[in-house]
Formats: structure tokens, sequence, C-alpha cells
């Protein structure tokens, strides 16, 4: 077991890594789990200490002493308000470049974020719970600004109420003097943000429970001024993750860059990026490939310990490539719209890595690579013997992705059935270099509505000669759609010819 300083700083993945810390006070910290790592900055550590379950955030870097102040302070701020937060139970700083924080763990309970996902029935019990802490933030002059569910615990007390903990000090600010309701409702806002699109329909119940918590009068008009804020918060979040972080190293993935090439690798997936270099190989043989097409040529093959499918995007000829070479690859786009349908809550298939052969600045070949998904697309699923409510299911879920689709303004581009896997009857989105995001004014709407509409009808043509599951389509999703309060879903299915 690791005692030495460095060796531990030099921890860059979570995971079982069991080491023992000696403090100055001639106590020892025993880490049974490294349960988060910023690379030279921090780790987040489950443990032992003084025979007490402990949570320990261990600080590094030139700036450790301030980091770890900061995160001290807040803690004294949510304790000082009575606000639940974990006990910090001891603070050193080991020297000028390692400062460790040790707090009480809170046993039992969850994070929000396990709870919502694990438990979809006490979702709008949790919104609720949550909502009320916030206020509570607001009410003391508080604000989290690191505002995610992971930031929030969950203990059921023995009346089996939710009593939230509030973690993560370091994001504990003052509100400002100023503009200080604008800054609360940006601050609820973020975590409406977090919550799934399909639940938005809660949004105007919990905004009136925070009105009724703060102080502020609720009203249509600020109901409307939440969502927008919203909706514009969310859209924010998944652009910068999505389109930025997934491209430079950070937890999720590995980045490698050099004059002739790039390449993303997911967390988890354990190949390296000069293996990726011979991806040629596992698509040479056309016989045995998924596609072989002028544009792209996919393969099911085995790296690393997992079953993949590898798409390269061709280049046809040099007119085809020196259009190609100053813009995004389409593997690109595919690797950052997995991700952005992951943290969206959209199941895709698992993206494992992103390599482009490159020349400098001048893209060539590029080549994607996802989980392979061992399971029918809907159109053989629907063709199966089965019985009329599991047909009625997957008709349901089915129904429900393409409104979250339709909520979150993003269009597929290729909705035939080989592109919609069911997997435990719910459908899982793959090929996914059409897909777009249309969020702005009234023009991105219009494009938007006219994209969905194509969607639709592609989605529905799968069944143009089969009655009952035209059927069991139509009606799912005229009551998906029915939850749009302006009637704009029924009117998008009536120019699709759904209604």
């Amino acid at each position: 077991m690791a005692s030495d300083i460095n060796s531990i700083l030099n921890i860059t993945q979570p995971g079982a890594n069991p080491f023992a810390l000696s403090l100055p006070d001639a106590s020892e910290f025993v880490c049974h789990e490294v349960v988060r790592v910023l690379p030279n900055r921090r780790l987040v550590c489950r443990g032992v200490w003084n025979g007490r379950a402990v949570f320990t955030k261990i600080f590094m870097g030139n700036t450790a002493a301030a980091y770890a102040d900061r995160d001290k302070q807040g803690v004294k701020s949510l304790l000082a308000a009575h606000i639940p937060t974990p006990e910090l139970l001891y603070e050193v700083a080991i020297n000028s470049h390692v400062s460790v924080l040790i707090f009480s763990a809170i046993s039992p309970a969850e994070s929000a974020e396990y709870v919502w996902r694990q438990q979809p029935s006490a979702r709008l019990a949790l919104a609720k719970a949550l909502i009320t802490t916030i206020a509570q933030h607001h009410n003391a002059g508080l604000i989290q600004t690191d505002l995610h569910l992971k930031n929030f615990l969950v203990q059921l007390t023995a009346l089996g109420e939710m009593q939230i903990y509030t973690l993560d000090g370091d994001g504990v600010r003052s509100l400002r003097n100023i503009f200080s309701k604008s800054q609360r409702l940006s601050n609820l806002a973020t975590l409406f943000s977090k919550f799934d699109v399909l639940d938005d329909v809660w949004m105007p119940e919990l905004y009136q429970l925070y009105c009724s918590q703060i102080g502020f009068i609720s009203s249509l008009q600020g109901e409307m001024d939440i969502w927008s804020r919203t909706q514009k918060i969310r859209h924010q979040v998944v652009t910068d993750y999505a389109d930025k972080k997934v491209f430079r190293t950070c937890t999720d993935v590995k980045v490698t860059q050099n004059f002739s090439q790039f390449s993303a690798i997911s967390a988890g997936f354990n190949v390296s990026s000069g293996a990726l270099a011979s991806l040629n190989q596992y698509l040479a043989e056309s016989a045995r490939n998924i596609k072989n097409g002028n544009t792209c040529t996919v393969a099911k093959a085995e790296l690393a310990g997992k079953q993949v499918v590898i798409k390269r995007y061709n280049i046809k000829n040099f007119w085809h490539g020196l259009n190609r070479a100053m813009r995004v690859s389409r593997a690109a786009i595919s690797w950052a719209n997995a991700h952005r349908l992951i943290i969206s809550n959209i199941a895709t298939a698992a993206p494992l890595a992103l390599f482009e052969q490159r020349l400098g600045c001048l893209r060539r070949r590029a080549y994607f690579l996802t989980e392979y998904i061992d399971a029918p697309d809907v159109l053989q699923f629907f063709a199966q013997s089965l019985q009329l409510e599991q047909k009625q299911t997957v008709a349901r879920n089915l129904a429900s992705l393409f409104y979250k689709l339709y909520l979150l303004k993003y269009s597929h581009g290729d909705c035939k059935a080989s592109n919609i896997k069911i997997v435990n009857a719910a459908p899982v989105l793959i090929d996914l270099d059409a897909m777009r995001v249309h969020f702005g004014g009234i023009l991105s709407d219009w494009r938007f509505e006219k994209k969905h509409i194509k969607d639709l009808r592609r989605l529905m043509k799968n069944w143009e000669n089969d009655q009952e599951v035209t059927s069991l389509l139509k009606q799912a999703l005229q009551f998906a759609y029915a939850s749009d309060d302006v009637n704009t879903g029924d009117n998008i299915l009536i120019r699709a010819g759904i209604v």
C-alpha cells in the first residue's frame, strides 16, 4: 500500500487505488477508493481516518492552499446558515504544495444524480427537495456556483423524507448585492437544466415552490423567463461538453495530437493512438464488412478486448478530399453528437475513439469507433412474434425518444430502421454524422421543424406496409406530443401526416 506522497499525487485515474497517508498529527488516512481525479489539482478519496468513515480531499500544486481554504470557507458558510453539509473533521497543509481536508462520510446516502437515474418514480419528490435546498442557499445569501446533481447527497429520514446535504464548499459563494434576483434565477435555471428535458413539465410547479420559499411573486411571465433561461443554459452546457471538452484531454477523454494525426480515446478504452493508426487492417476484407460504400466503410472487430464498430469515412477522389480537408470531419461530428446524446440522457452506442489522419491543419481520412450493440434494429424487433403489450411498450419508448429530440431541437437526418436498435425495449440511436442541433431564433426553429417532420416521415416509412405497427406508432406519438403546451406538437404531427 503506497504511503509516499509523490506516489499518491501521481494517481491519474479513479478506482481502487488503496494507499495510506501519514498526517502531521501522527494520525493516518487509509484510502479505499479514489472517487475523483483532477490531474495535478485534486484527489477525492473514500476511506477511514481515526476509525471513522470519511471522504478526503487532497489539493496539490501552487494553488493547493488557496483552493483548500476556499473549500473550507464554503463549508463554514453552509454550517453557519444551518444548511446540512458533511462535517469538516480535519484540515492540514502537509507542505506548500499539498493541503488536506477530511470530511465525515454521510451514510447511508446516495448522490442526487444516482437517485435521479435509478429511481424515476422519486424524481418529482427529489426535485422538490433540491429546490427547497437551493431556496435555503439563497435565503442565506449563498449560491452554489458548481451546481450539478453530484454535489448533493440524499439521505432518507425515519419518516421517509429526503434530507439533502450540500457538497463541495469550493463552489459556495456569497450572492451579489446588486442584481441578486437575476443571479438567483440563473442559479435556479441551472438546477432545472440538470433535470431531463421531459421533466420540464414540472417546471411551473417547482418554480412556484421556489417563489413561495424565497418570497418572490410567482407569475406566468416569471415561468416563461425561467423556462427560457433553462433552455439556454442546457444548450450551452451540452455544447461546451460535446463540441469542446471531449476534443481535449479531460476526465472522460484522452487526446493525442501531432502533425500527422489526431486521436481522442474514451476513458476505459485501453487502446493506444498507435493502434488506431492501423485500423485499416480491420476493414480490408470487404466480404466481412458491415458496409462497403463510397463515402464510408463499416466493420465489426475486436479491439482492446471489446467488440467494436469501426466506421471509416472515405475520401472518394482528389476534389472530394480537397473539399473535406478544411472542414470538421464526419467522424468528429459523430463523436461530438454521441457525447451530445449521452449528456442529454439519450441512449446511443458508447463512443470509444475518434481518429483522424492529418497533414498539419488539413484533415484526411477519419475513423469513428463505438461499442458494438448486439441487438435487433427496430424493424427486426417489430417483425418478431411478440405480444401486443411488448410492441406497445417499444412504440411508446420510441415516441418518447422522438418527442425528446423535438424538445431538444435535435434532428437525426437518417431515421431508417437500421439506425435504431432496441435494447431492453428501449431505442438506441446510432449513425449520427447527419445529426444537427437547431438552437437559436425563429429561423432556426423553422429549419428544425422541417427537419423534424422529415425525421418523423422517414421513421413511419419503415412500416408503410405494416398497418399494425403504423397504428401503434401513431397512437404513441400522439400521446407523447400531446404534452406540448402550445399545441405545436399536434401541428408537427399533422404536417408529418401522423394525425
